[in-house]
């Protein structure tokens, strides 16, 4: 146990030891984020015997430094900080605590780090040896805990098309330093941590289905022809209530799962599918997208049977996409989980609506992007896109030209001047445009929310809403099909500030664009898992199969931009 004074000491030299911009880590700029403490705010380092034969030597190595440490060491009075062994044992218990957040310990060498501190520290070591170790200490730190809050994984290099932008750290580095000093790392990690309830469910989530690992995962139901109904009697039964006993679905085993082949019921009571059974397989059901039948057919069978690895290396992808977007936009917002194909808008009061969606197909996806919502079409015409014209359009009007009449579209030229279909090749039509006009049955409903992007995708309306019962809804060619858009968008007019008579506009059925006063930020993102109360998870298909990238990338080592410095190796 540390005596008094050298706490004190320890607490005086680590007030300042954390405290420095990490906005350097990712784009190398050398402005500090408004939420750091300044440096006149912290008491001054303590100078003693341990630090003041290193001063020269750390100065010297300073000089070939990248800036983020020189000015680290700078708002620390240019004493070494890693110079007290219990404050380096907190260091490398926190480096070995990542895994509990889905990092691995063995980017940040907590093994070396701690030969490395034996050596640095012993009382014989040189000048230079603890400087070496006191940068070394220091440069894993900062990178471990940007690794946290904002990814180890650069996710353009993980895919191309990424567009939403990573945000700079913004830590509690004084209360981390702090926590540190104290020896509670828990605190140290929680301070650190992406905030929000997306990543904390997830890694209560995590927690668990690592637990099932351990215990050698969940059983295993057989193929079979037949699907199993409730009121059925039947052996593998028995391995269904063990299967939804493993994640604490089926309340009659949650309570001891270690042992979890021992039912503590009577064959014929394990083996018949009852009331209870089915309700747990109907949860299963709507967590996985599934249509909630309570029948276990070919696709409710291969959700169960997916290996609980396999379930823990989706919620490793999901919370390092979290981390991607932690901080990334403002509370106030129209956000879209595209694989789980549902809309959520959180309202400036904080009030929360949420929706369906239809979503792009899998050879259509929508995109992940962020922008704004900036006006509204209302009545809206609907002109065909490139890709739909060629690919579903001209094959259906080159064997029937009445496919026009029928969805009441109009033939335009590039300057919109409208053209007689019956005077054009359709097998090589040129620059030509199909519009369908206005009305009921147009793909765009009544309404539009348009936002600012280079996919030429929106949300919209939709006649054809009974869609939207469907379990799985990636149906669109793109933009995204929004159930109650037009509540929706209502509540967008109310919180903008806009002056918009939505509803005699819809009924005038003239197509009009209609600015927002103010716009309204939007977000698309991709979650194929989702955590759920009590540390289950939802998981949702990989429609656009995006995971096994990220997942192969997690393999390998970081590329984090923040992790990528040359100057800081």
């Amino acid at each position: 146990m540390r005596t008094a004074d050298t706490l004190t000491r320890g607490m005086q030299r680590s007030g300042m030891i954390l405290v420095m911009t990490l906005l350097p880590l990712v784009a190398g700029a050398d402005t500090t984020p408004p939420d750091v403490a300044s440096a006149e705010a912290l008491p001054a380092p303590a100078v003693d015997a341990v630090t003041t034969p290193g001063v020269a030597a750390l100065a010297d190595r300073l000089r070939g430094a990248s800036p983020r440490l020189a000015r680290f060491y700078a708002l620390n009075g240019d004493a070494m900080v890693w110079q007290d062994r219990d404050r380096v044992a907190s260091l490398i218990e926190l480096l070995n605590a990542l895994e509990e957040d889905g990092l691995s310990p063995a980017d940040y060498r907590p093994g070396e780090l701690e030969q490395e501190a034996r050596a640095a520290l012993d009382p014989a070591a040189d000048a230079d040896g603890r400087a070496r170790f006191d940068l070394e200490a220091s440069r894993t730190l900062l990178t471990a805990l940007t690794h946290l809050q904002r990814g180890r994984l650069d996710p353009h290099r993980v895919y191309p098309d990424w567009e939403i932008p990573v945000a700079a750290p913004r830590l509690d580095l004084v209360g981390i330093s702090r926590a540190l000093d104290a020896g509670d790392v828990p605190a140290a990690l929680a301070l650190a941590r992406p905030s929000g309830d997306a990543y904390s469910s997830l890694h209560r989530a995590l927690v668990r289905y690592r637990h099932i690992v351990r215990l050698g995962g969940w059983p295993t139901l057989p193929s079979r022809e037949a699907a199993l109904r409730p009121g059925d009697t039947d052996p593998d039964v028995a391995l269904l209530r063990q299967r939804l006993a493993m994640i604490g679905e089926l309340e009659v085993m949650a309570a001891d799962v270690t042992h979890y082949p021992d039912i503590a019921l009577e064959a014929p009571a394990q083996n018949r599918y009852d009331p209870a059974l089915e309700a747990a397989v109907r949860r299963f059901q709507r967590r996985h997208m599934l249509a909630d039948d309570g029948v276990i057919g070919p696709r409710t069978r291969a959700a169960l049977n997916v290996p609980a690895r396999l379930r823990v290396a989706t919620l490793l992808a999901n919370l390092e996409r979290a981390r991607w977007l932690s901080g990334s936009g403002p509370e106030w917002r129209v956000k879209v989980d595209l694989a789980g194909q549902r809309l959520r808008y959180r309202r400036p009061d904080g009030e929360t609506w949420e929706s369906r969606v239809i979503v792009g197909q899998s050879g259509r996806p929508s995109p992940v992007l962020q922008s704004s919502i900036t006006y509204l079409t209302l009545n809206p015409t609907w002109t065909v896109p490139p890709t739909i014209l060629r690919e579903d359009v001209l094959p259906k009007l080159r064997r029937d030209l009445g496919y026009l009449a029928e969805h009441d579209m109009e033939v335009l030229d590039p300057q919109g001047r409208r053209l007689d279909p019956r005077e054009i090749d359709w097998r090589r039509p040129g620059a030509v445009m199909l519009r369908q006009r206005a009305g009921a049955h147009n793909p765009l409903g009544r309404l539009v929310l348009r936002f600012p992007n280079d996919h030429l995708v929106y949300l919209h309306d939709t006649p054809a809403r009974y869609l939207f019962g469907e379990p799985q809804r990636a149906l669109s060619s793109g933009c995204i099909r929004v159930e109650g858009v037009a509540e929706l968008t209502r509540m967008l007019i109310a919180d903008s500030g806009s002056a918009i008579d939505m509803d005699g506009l819809l009924a005038s059925g003239e197509t009009r664009n209609v600015s927002l006063a103010r716009p309204v930020p939007l977000a698309l993102h991709y979650w194929t898992a989702k955590g759920e109360p009590g540390g289950l998870a939802s998981f949702r298909p990989d429609v656009y199969d995006r995971d096994p990238a990220l997942i192969a990338a997690l393999a390998g080592p970081p590329t984090a931009l923040q992790a990528s410095a040359p100057s800081d190796r």
